[in-house]
């Protein structure tokens, strides 16, 4: 005789085992954000404080502006390492959740379908018409969350190329420009 108590207690030891993993990643990926945004802080202070020095020497306006152009190329330059970091961060933490959303669907996935045929094998004369619509439906499922889950990487793909683009031509465009005032 099937015992579907078994089967539901392996899935809470699971769904708990993803919990935890969850909890952990986002305490850690908390702290790498704490810590880039500390980072951020301590170089906008050191920034500002060597522009207002250098600002206070200034003799003549020529001397001025060649100086306005240096920190705002380097504010910028800032800026994008700043951006770009966050972006790594927040792309990694996106294909760790990912990663763990996939095992889980396949462990769910399993565990199903391992459920279901033990299900049917004892079930009782004359409901394989049942299980079979039930068997089918699942499958069908599945297969439109796979595709789902292929075009959904497809965007992530597309988006983060063009991310990495824009921010190249931004680097390049500042890069120009710092050249051009100087």
């Amino acid at each position: 005789m099937y015992n579907a108590t078994e089967s539901f207690a392996e899935f809470n030891k699971v769904n708990v085992a993803n919990a935890t993993k969850i909890a952990a990643m986002s305490i850690e990926n908390a702290e790498k954000l704490f810590r880039l945004n500390l980072n951020a802080a301590k170089i906008a202070l050191a920034q500002g404080v060597e522009s207002a020095q250098a600002a206070a020497s200034v003799k003549d306006v020529q001397e001025l502006l060649a100086l306005r152009a240096k920190y705002t190329e380097s504010g910028v330059q800032t800026a994008l390492s700043y951006s770009r970091t966050l972006y790594d961060l927040t792309s990694e933490a996106q294909a760790e959740y990912s990663s763990i959303a996939e095992e889980a669907w396949a462990s769910y996935t399993k565990g199903v379908a391992a459920i279901v045929d033990k299900a049917s094998k004892s079930a009782p004369a004359g409901s394989d018409a049942a299980v079979n619509a039930f068997k089918s439906t699942f499958a069908a499922s599945t297969a439109a969350f796979d595709q789902f889950q292929k075009a959904s990487k497809q965007v992530i793909n597309l988006a983060d190329a063009s991310v990495r683009a824009a921010a190249a031509n931004a680097s390049m465009a500042t890069t120009k420009s710092g050249r051009k005032s100087a």
